[in-house]
């Protein structure tokens, strides 16, 4: 039975290998054969075992990187073409359509929720701490609970 189990560790690894390599180069213009040949694996094999195991394409997680990997950008405050070319997309057209397709909202739209979000958490930090948490620490002894609740 090991020898059976020890051909699907080696497989696993080159795959993961595969995903690492993803997740480290995203923002580099990589496509599916890059990161087939970082696995040494025919193309569509690859694609293949990379879909069992991560429910995935490599392309369709590669994008899902690069978008989560927007959503901080933005958080962070920086502009959507800044996003859009910091996470290896070449046009912000389609960024900005991928974005909108994962989140259901536009990169504008979702920059512009995230500032509105920062300066409420300025005005009213205890307002995102649930109560409970904030009573447990001691942090509604100085300030008023029904401020913190509304």
């Amino acid at each position: 039975m090991i020898k059976d189990e020890y051909p699907k560790v080696y497989l696993y690894r080159r795959i993961v290998q595969a995903k690492l390599f993803i997740d480290s180069n995203f923002m580099h213009k990589i496509d599916v054969d890059d990161i087939s040949d970082e696995a040494f694996f025919s193309k569509f094999h690859f694609i293949r075992l990379f879909k069992s195991i991560y429910g995935k394409t490599p392309h369709q997680y590669l994008k899902s990187v690069r978008i989560e990997k927007a959503r901080q950008f933005l958080k962070e405050g920086k502009s959507v073409t800044e996003a859009c070319f910091s996470v290896g997309f070449d046009s912000l057209s389609s960024f900005s359509g991928c974005f909108k397709r994962s989140t259901g909202e536009s990169p504008s739209s979702y920059s512009k929720h995230q500032e509105v979000v920062k300066k409420n958490i300025d005005k009213k930090p205890l307002a995102f701490v649930p109560s409970c948490y904030a009573y447990q620490h001691g942090w509604l002894e100085n300030s008023n609970f029904e401020e913190v609740s509304k």
